[in-house]
């Protein structure tokens, strides 16, 4: 019986199917949270660390609750809405970045089976949601009724739909290889694809250089440094953020790290073989896949961290000139490559439901 069916058994037909599927979306909305927190504390320490500071120290054992304290902090808060703002958008649009931050972990796998929605155009899902993400900040720049939230929203939409174009064509060269839009396959079309022992796209020399534009174009889709143009105090106090206080404001910033490690779980998805051992070796699959998958989630976060405490930010011409004139020419010519060269070594030929032996 499956897990659906025990809970129609127990309370009917309608309550059965929510209650089920609601107990999902907790089992990944509540880690995911808890995540968010040690994501937020993690990224403190490396960044104090590579500053020979210390960091978050004092509140709990090595400072692991100051992220807690400060969340409770902004809880206990009051939210004061800005004269002149457009109140429904205003409060409407920190939800909508927190709930699609949320929603487009539905199709992570982070093991074999185990995924709360595989779906077979999982990657589509991924890339529509995240193309949404940019509605939650253009109405919170728009309703902030303040010049400096408004030039951070243009901003930052116009710094996600331009490296979206690039991510698009790296997905399609990643999908070219593994005849699939669904995320489960494509971590198991990894598995020794490389010399046989090698569990990677990211050992393929064909898709090495897509691996570290995917992985550039990711800190510009989280608006991470050193593109993290929409957030330059400097010039614009805090951005599209700048007039939003106690929850709301901890909405954006929930969603902005859930974000992040999403991004974080992509990239091995799509690059470092999922929930796969990086060699093809027996007995490493004795350490569990989840396991494999949780530790190249941390690394990803390390080098996110890492980037964000070396390189200094970028102009905002120098952003659009790099997305523009540099990513999207040469993710285009790449999937022209790669799918020249799977064309000429009859790689479609031996796709599922192919009709050749």
């Amino acid at each position: 019986m499956s897990y659906t069916g025990w809970f129609v058994d127990q309370f009917g037909q309608g309550p059965g199917w929510f209650l089920a599927n609601l107990t999902l979306i907790l089992a990944i909305a509540f880690p995911v949270m808890v995540g968010v927190a040690l994501a937020v504390y993690a990224d403190r320490k490396i960044w104090a660390a590579m500053q020979l500071r210390r960091g978050p120290n004092v509140v709990g054992p090595f400072g692991i609750l100051q992220t807690f304290a400060d969340a409770a902090k902004l809880f206990l808060k009051e939210t004061i809405i800005p004269t002149g703002a457009s109140t429904g958008v205003f409060l409407l649009a920190p939800m909508i970045s927190f709930t699609l931050a949320l929603v487009v972990w539905a199709v992570m796998p982070f093991d074999a089976g185990l995924v709360l929605a595989d779906l077979n155009v999982g990657l589509l899902y991924v890339f529509a949601v995240s193309s949404m993400g940019v509605y939650g900040i253009i109405m919170s720049g728009w309703a902030s009724n303040s010049k400096y939230a408004f030039l951070g929203g243009l901003r930052s939409a116009a710094q996600m739909v331009s490296y979206e174009v690039s991510m698009g064509f790296i997905l399609v060269a990643v999908m070219m290889y593994a005849q699939s839009l669904n995320l489960s396959d494509i971590v198991m079309a990894q598995k020794g694809n490389v010399l046989g022992v090698l569990n990677g796209n990211i050992f393929n020399p064909l898709l090495f250089p897509m691996a570290i534009m995917f992985f550039i174009t990711a800190l510009a889709e989280t608006n991470r440094p050193p593109f993290d143009l929409p957030e330059a105090e400097a010039e614009l106090v805090a951005g599209y953020q700048v007039e939003y206080s106690s929850m709301s404001f901890a909405l954006f910033f929930l969603g902005e790290y859930a974000n992040i490690l999403f991004m974080c779980a992509l990239i091995p998805t799509l690059f470092l073989g999922g929930w796969l051992p990086p060699l093809d070796l027996p007995f490493l699959y004795v350490v569990p896949g989840f396991v494999w998958f949780l530790a190249k989630m941390a690394f990803m976060f390390f080098v996110f961290a890492w980037v964000k405490a070396t390189v200094p930010r970028y102009r905002y011409d120098q952003l659009m000139r790099l997305g523009w004139k540099v990513f999207l020419p040469l993710s285009l010519f790449w999937v022209v490559v790669v799918s020249g060269w799977l064309m000429f070594t009859g790689h479609f030929d031996l796709a599922p439901g192919s009709a050749s032996l």
